[in-house]
């Protein structure tokens, strides 16, 4: 087998090239449609958020808040992030890293 190296060319398209590679173009869209732009469902509030500002103030990543937290899955500061439950302790670690402090509160009814 040859080692050697094929010479890419750069040259400008002609028009019937560039009319040949629209048509080709748009039979590629119809056959496969672009997906629909699709709404994100809005981040939750109160804590999650309170947390994903003070981590973006800051500059951190879900990497680098996870090891300032000594917590070992990154994904678990996600899913504080987005509201999922998670452990209280991990909860209290992260906030503790961001220099926040969780408070318990009575409901009023």
């Amino acid at each position: 087998m040859s080692n050697k190296r094929l010479k890419h060319v750069n040259r400008q398209l002609t028009e019937d090239e560039r009319e040949r590679h629209a048509k080709i173009r748009a039979a590629a869209e119809h056959d496969f449609p672009p997906k629909r732009e699709t709404t994100r469902a809005a981040l939750p509030s109160g804590i999650p958020a309170k947390i994903r500002q003070a981590r973006q103030a800051r500059g951190l990543t879900w990497y680098a808040l996870a090891q300032a937290a000594g917590i070992p899955n990154s994904a678990t500061i996600r899913d504080i992030e987005v509201g999922k439950d998670v452990k209280l302790s991990d909860l209290q670690s992260v906030a503790t890293a961001l220099g926040l402090q969780l408070e318990l509160v009575e409901q009023v009814a």
